[in-house]
């Protein structure tokens, strides 16, 4: 075996020193795709963390906004059978008040009536009692009637009212 000419040697190391260098250089493009993708990763990670805890915070606030609510309901239940039970008390008392309502819008149709008999009665108060029978004049009794029966003592008019 022959050695190889100086020519070929020097082509050789040649497209040795081009096959390393391409090698340094494709080593170094994965080099930085790595650092690439590691930093993508890790933005990617913090970026799922925020979220996690973005969307754990929105399940408490969720929490405690449906717990309010619920505090809110029981309230406004709570508020809504004491008024029931209010209207259930009003009604029984209308219920009882009625009859002397009834009473009372009686009494008020009749007070005018009343009025007329009370003023009537004391006008007849202050006229007072009917002069003695005198001579020649025979005694009247209430129901008009001259004479002898049924005679009724002079009225006097009082009221004891």
């Amino acid at each position: 075996m022959s050695a190889p000419p100086a020519l070929q040697i020097r082509e050789a190391n040649a497209h040795l020193a081009a096959v390393h260098r391409r090698a340094a250089e494709l080593e170094a493009r994965l080099d930085a795709a790595e650092r690439t993708v590691r930093a993508q990763a890790e933005r990617l990670a913090r970026h799922d963390q925020q979220l996690r805890a973005a969307l754990d915070e929105l399940g408490r606030a969720k929490d405690r906004e449906i717990a309010a609510l619920q505090e809110r309901l029981l309230t406004s239940e709570a508020a809504a059978r004491s008024l029931q039970d209010t209207v259930h008390q009003r009604d029984e008392l209308i219920r009882q008040l009625q009859p002397r309502a009834a009473l009372l819008r009686d009494l008020c149709r009749q007070r005018p009536p009343l009025a007329a008999l009370l003023a009537a009665l004391t006008e007849a108060e202050r006229l007072g009692p009917l002069p003695a029978s005198g001579p020649g004049l025979p005694p009247v009794n209430s129901a008009g009637e001259e004479g002898g029966q049924g005679r009724l003592q002079p009225a006097v008019f009082g009221t004891t009212v």
